[in-house]
């Protein structure tokens, strides 16, 4: 019996989880669903899977009951401490766990060793445009920006995969770092099911709604919809609200805006909101706006299509993959407040909006729909 099963533990293969800088919103969710998925005990009669982590606390141990954490609570202390652990310190953990596959969940490629590696990487900002006055309202944020192409590159090719969200990344991972094609995964984010109570087929408002949820970061371009609002008011058009989900409290962004665009009174700036209040509103509204200059993916764009109703958003690469095959969406250029007002006028005076050709995307292979095909992917497919 001690020879079954000292052959069943050599048998059993360790993969390690690497999401230390994750601790709130998308990015924690993201590795929350990554391990409700490995938990299944199919996963576990074949691999021990050691999640790092942040904080214990912010896991419930009772519903990751085949998960192995190790914490790293000094990793969001300074970037001295995270590049330690990914370059120096992790490659003692892949040797003392003999760990047999590693995948990285945020953005860096660890030095790891010899042993198979894939990176998911989330940031997009390395391929935005550089706008210099960010400096002065996000100078961290700016100068992170531009630091992050220089993050992704170290390591790059030591991985087998490298897993993106969209196929306009894709194109700019081949371009920019040389990968090859078929090392690059396109992994679609899961959109979460909208509960029925919250669908509503049409807007009851007196007066025009329209509705942006964002967290203020200058990339979101909350200032093109202040504009084309004060273009509207100008013209003497008044008869509708625009709800943005800002307060002036969240950053100097944020600040910035309340302390130009404050006293427009068809601007509502509500601070953030949680999820039901957010699927709430996506029923009430009219219209959802989404300006975003850069996204790796505009979940609220692909959230709000299960309402069928009208959207404006940027004509961006990755806004036209975020709506795909969708009838009631109009692009418009996120530096133009003029067009923005524009088509705001056309859908508030009833005179038509003239939706844009939309289509769905064909994606390459290798493509990934959920979790499941992720992971037949890097382990199944490749015999791991």
């Amino acid at each position: 019996m001690i020879q079954d099963r000292l052959s069943k533990e050599k048998e059993i293969k360790t993969i390690v989880i690497s999401a230390i800088n994750f601790f709130e919103a998308g990015p924690l969710s993201v590795l929350k669903d990554c391990l409700n998925h490995l938990n299944d005990d199919v996963y576990v009669s074949k691999y021990k899977i050691i999640a790092l982590v942040h904080k214990l606390e912010l896991f419930k141990a009772d519903e990751y009951r085949n998960i192995n954490f190790i914490e790293y609570p000094k990793s969001r202390k300074s970037y001295c401490y995270r590049l330690y652990y990914e370059y120096i310190h992790f490659k003692t953990i892949a040797v003392k766990q003999n760990v047999f596959f590693w995948l990285s969940l945020h953005d860096i490629s660890p030095n790891v060793g010899d042993i198979p590696q894939a990176v998911y990487c989330h940031n997009a900002s390395p391929f935005g445009p550089v706008v210099l006055k960010d400096i002065y309202v996000q100078p961290t944020q700016l100068l992170f920006s531009l630091f992050y192409k220089y993050l992704y590159k170290i390591n790059i090719k030591r991985n087998k995969y490298v897993i993106v969200q969209q196929l306009w990344i894709k194109e700019k991972f081949h371009e920019v770092f040389g990968l090859k094609n078929d090392s690059i995964i396109i992994a679609k984010p899961q959109v979460p099911e909208i509960p029925a109570e919250f669908i509503k087929e049409e807007g009851t408002n007196p007066e025009k709604l329209f509705f942006f949820p964002t967290f203020p970061r200058p990339f979101k371009n909350i200032e093109v919809i202040c504009e084309a609002v004060k273009m509207l008011n100008e013209q003497g058009t008044s008869a509708f609200k625009v709800i943005i989900t800002i307060d002036g409290t969240e950053n100097y962004y944020s600040r910035d805006i309340l302390k130009k665009y404050q006293h427009i009174p068809n601007i509502n700036f509500v601070g953030l909101l949680k999820r039901e209040e957010v699927y709430s509103l996506y029923g009430t509204c009219d219209c959802l706006i989404f300006p975003s200059k850069l996204e790796t993916w505009g979940l609220p764009i692909t959230e709000f299509k299960q309402y069928n109703k009208p959207m404006i958003v940027s004509d961006l690469p990755y806004a036209k993959e975020s709506v795909g095959d969708y009838d009631k969406a109009k692009f418009f250029n996120p530096s133009d407040a003029k067009q923005l007002a524009q088509y705001m006028r056309d859908l508030i005076d009833g005179d038509g909006i003239g939706f844009s050709k939309s289509n769905p995307i064909v994606y390459p292979a290798p493509l990934a729909q959920n979790w499941q095909e992720l992971f037949n992917i890097l382990l199944v497919d490749n015999k791991l």
